[in-house]
């Protein structure tokens, strides 16, 4: 999952959901203001064999 938050004084903090990074990277053309893009990742199994990138 990728989130767009935008800040931005008309509107404070607004958040955007995308499934996809293309879908985000594309919407963050067209967004104005202060913006992070970022992605989302749900551990849901612990393995012994995680390695932190």
């Amino acid at each position: 999952m990728w989130i767009i938050t935008v800040y931005s004084s008309e509107k404070g903090i607004t958040m955007y959901e995308f499934d996809s990074e293309k879908e985000a990277r594309e919407a963050l053309q067209d967004v104005q203001g202060f913006k992070i893009l970022s992605e989302i990742i749900y551990l849901s199994e612990q393995s012994p064999a995680l390695v932190a990138v």
